[in-house]
């Protein structure tokens, strides 16, 4: 990273710690060390061994997001809250997109769903615009559900493809090799990454919503319907930011993390502990509440015409493992 990328950095975070703080958003920090995470069985995490004279020896975890820490504090009624804080992915590429260890921005609004959200990340880009910004990173967000756009690129219709054998059936016809083991969210997940993601508009930010409830997670179901109040950004065609309006039912809490357990420990490399008792902050008081994480690095990239997120952070991942730091 260059002076002036890291200048522009320094200034975009300034920026957007500020528009927090004039929304009365409180900033907190918690660790990047944990004894437990929540499983998200698509996400590999890197492990690490805690030594003590005093307490022997234990498994920590550097952090895939700072969620399970944060959904705490709201449960002790900390409010709206964010923070900008280091994050860790094991076994992902090191690319143009992509570093093991990431900058991401969190917050969570309370008595807010994830469409309200969406206004608050729209007026968050708009406190970072200037006249060199380009017209493809203003708001407003264009909008498209899921079901609208695999219709539309892929003419699928996702509520008559509600079992394995149907969507596969498709995604066969679109000429995919589909494997066996391969689950209803794997098929998914091949049909938009090789035929939507790459060909999304890249003239302005583009908003996909109403994720289906077979990707398991902690998005709240929409009542009636095959879907659930999530929903992802693109900009320029990348990945930048993930919203949920959060689940607070106690029981589908602890369903969603024991559903995602048992499929992290027949397929994870590192298998970490869970909280048995996590769900329990999801009592009456918890608040209903969205929460949004946002990639910094590739916020930022995007803003300062990086051609790859190497030009916007020190010390990227790729030069120690080229030079063996």
């Amino acid at each position: 990273m260059n002076i002036q990328n890291l200048r522009k950095r320094s200034a975009l975070i300034g920026q957007i710690r500020s528009f927090f703080h004039t929304k009365e958003y409180l900033e907190v920090e918690t660790p990047i060390l944990s004894p437990e995470l929540i499983p998200e069985s698509t996400i590999e995490i890197f492990e690490t061994t805690f030594s003590s004279e005093f307490h022997g020896e234990r498994q920590f975890y550097l952090i895939p997001s700072p969620e399970i820490f944060m959904k705490k504090l709201i449960a002790k009624g900390f409010g709206n809250i964010f923070q900008i804080t280091k994050s860790f992915r094991n076994s992902e590429q090191i690319g143009k997109d992509h570093n093991p260890e990431f900058t991401i921005l969190e917050w969570y609004t309370m008595d807010a769903n994830y469409l309200d959200s969406i206004e608050t990340t729209e007026n968050l880009f708009l406190s970072l615009i200037n006249e060199d910004t380009p017209t493809w990173f203003k708001p407003p967000f264009f909008k498209k559900s899921i079901k609208e756009i695999f219709i539309e690129y892929v003419s699928i219709d996702l509520l008559k493809c509600q079992t394995k054998a149907l969507i596969k059936s498709k995604a066969q016809n679109l000429g995919l090799q589909i494997d066996k083991t391969d689950t209803w969210e794997d098929i998914f997940n091949r049909i938009f990454l090789n035929f939507i993601e790459p060909e999304l508009p890249k003239d302005k930010p583009i908003v996909l919503y109403n994720y289906p409830k077979q990707i398991v997670c902690l998005a709240k179901e929409i009542k009636g319907t095959p879907w659930r109040e999530r929903w992802e950004l693109y900009v320029n065609g990348i990945e930048l930011a993930n919203c949920y309006s959060e689940e607070t039912d106690s029981n589908k809490v602890k369903n969603t993390l024991e559903t995602e357990y048992i499929k992290k420990a027949s397929t994870a490399r590192v298998i970490p502990d869970i909280d048995s008792e996590y769900n329990l902050i999801f009592n009456k008081d918890f608040p209903e509440c969205s929460g949004v994480a946002l990639g910094i690095d590739r916020l930022i990239m995007l803003l300062t015409g990086a051609s790859a997120i190497d030009g916007v952070i020190l010390f990227p991942f790729s030069d120690m493992v080229k030079k063996g730091y």
